[in-house]
Order: structure tokens, then sequence, then C-alpha cells
């Protein structure tokens, strides 16, 4: 098969070095991590190339994204089948399973997630992703806004004077996902975590999703869009759905 892969650029390393070993034919693209924060955006951008992909240049259309902030719901499969991986977000695509995924949000979901590609290409000032994001107050968006408005040494004073790293987050743990030299990024998570005063763990990641994905092993862990169907909410242990539009 000739693939079209359509990613996140916080799996660049993980997707090209699982696709340099697939059988198949596959091409990747890759979109800017921040677009994630503009839900309504991405969308936008990830179905208009969805769009664009002739059907006489592939075969199908795999996606390097999860459910990601419902950023992927509304999507639309037109003249190719879309596949997505059933995940919340990046991180059951790092850990390799929602059971994995599940069970570190129901034992840790105060932690702070530091991956190689998303802490190198520098977004959300250099750290990382969170499970918690669904929590009433996003603690990323009030860093960031802090430090555009009074500097990063005045917002880490703020953040520390109001205790809110420690209120939401205890952990930092670090993915390592076997894809390069990654030494100076988990540093920079157990550095953090003294700092902060959290645990701090080294957990090994699992490339086994976006084996599959980019192999063509579409087993029950993805969703197969046919022609027609909207990517949808599933409400369930399942996370996403297909439905005739």
């Amino acid at each position: 098969m000739r693939l079209k892969c359509l990613a996140c650029d916080a799996l660049a390393r993980v997707v090209y070095f699982c696709a340099s070993q697939s059988p198949h034919i596959v091409d990747v693209e890759l979109f800017h991590l921040g677009l994630h924060v503009n839900p309504e955006d991405l969308r936008a951008r990830l179905q208009q190339r969805i769009d664009e992909i002739s059907p006489d240049d592939y075969d199908a259309i795999i996606m390097g994204y999860g459910l990601c902030g419902k950023a992927t719901a509304g999507l639309r499969a037109r003249t190719l089948p879309v596949v997505v991986p059933r995940a919340h977000d990046c991180i059951t695509l790092f850990l390799g399973s929602r059971a994995q995924y599940k069970e570190q949000f129901e034992h840790h979901s105060g932690t702070y997630w530091y991956t190689q590609d998303y802490v190198e290409r520098g977004y959300s000032s250099g750290t990382a992703l969170s499970l918690g994001s669904d929590m009433g107050i996003n603690m990323h968006e009030v860093y960031d806004e802090y430090v555009e408005k009074y500097g990063k040494d005045n917002a880490d004073y703020l953040m520390e004077v109001m205790g809110a790293w420690q209120s939401h987050y205890q952990r930092a743990a670090f993915i390592d996902m076997g894809t390069g030299d990654s030494s100076h990024v988990e540093q920079q998570a157990q550095e953090e975590a003294q700092r902060r005063g959290w645990a701090f763990e080294r957990i090994a990641g699992d490339l086994v999703l976006i084996r599959h994905l980019v192999n063509g092993d579409w087993d029950s862990n993805f969703l197969v869009l046919k022609s027609g169907q909207e990517l949808a909410m599933s409400y369930d242990d399942q996370v996403i759905k297909g439905i005739e539009t």
C-alpha cells in the first residue's frame, strides 16, 4: 500500500522511525504541535488536507492523532479511508495502549509529561504534555500568560507563590521512546521535578500503536472511517466511532 500520514510533530521521531521500517510506502506530513490549542483550526487544516489527497496517489490516510481535545471530532473521510488510533491524545500513542493511559491517568493524574520531540521543538515554554488538561484551570496556559506579561523569572515566582504547580502536579514523567539520545530531555525533567518538589519517574514508551498504524495492522485499536463517514466521540472505552453523514 501507499499511505499518507498526517501527524502532529510531537510524534515526529517515532512516526519517521516506524515509517522507515514499514512494509508499505509511507509519506509523512507533520502539523505544528501548537495548533492543538485551537481545536477548530486544527480540525479545519486536517480536513483540508484530507480533502486534497487523491485516491490516485494513496490507498489510505493514516492519522498520527488521537481525539486531541476534540480536534479530530467531525473529520470526514472523502474518497479514501481515514485511519485514526482510538486514543484520547498522544500520550496513549507514546504509552502504547489505552490500558496504559488509563492506568497512568487513574493513579497519577497530576503528571507533567516530558517527551523528546515536544521539548526539543520548544513548544509550551520548553516543557511537556499534561494528562491534566481537562482540569478547570489549564496551568500551561496560565504560565504562558504570565511569561508573556511579566517575563519568565517573574512567571516562575508567581506560580511558586500561588502554589499553582504543586496543587495541580505532583510528578514529572519522562517517556523514553528509544528513538534517539534523549538524555538531555530526561535531565531537564529531573531538574524540573526537583525544583518544583515533584516526584520523578522515567517510563519506557511503547511503539506498538505507531507501528501498527504505519504497517496497516488496523485492529480494534483503530477506527477506519469509510468514505462518507464522520469521526465522533463514542463516550466509552472505544473513545471514537464513525457515523454516517
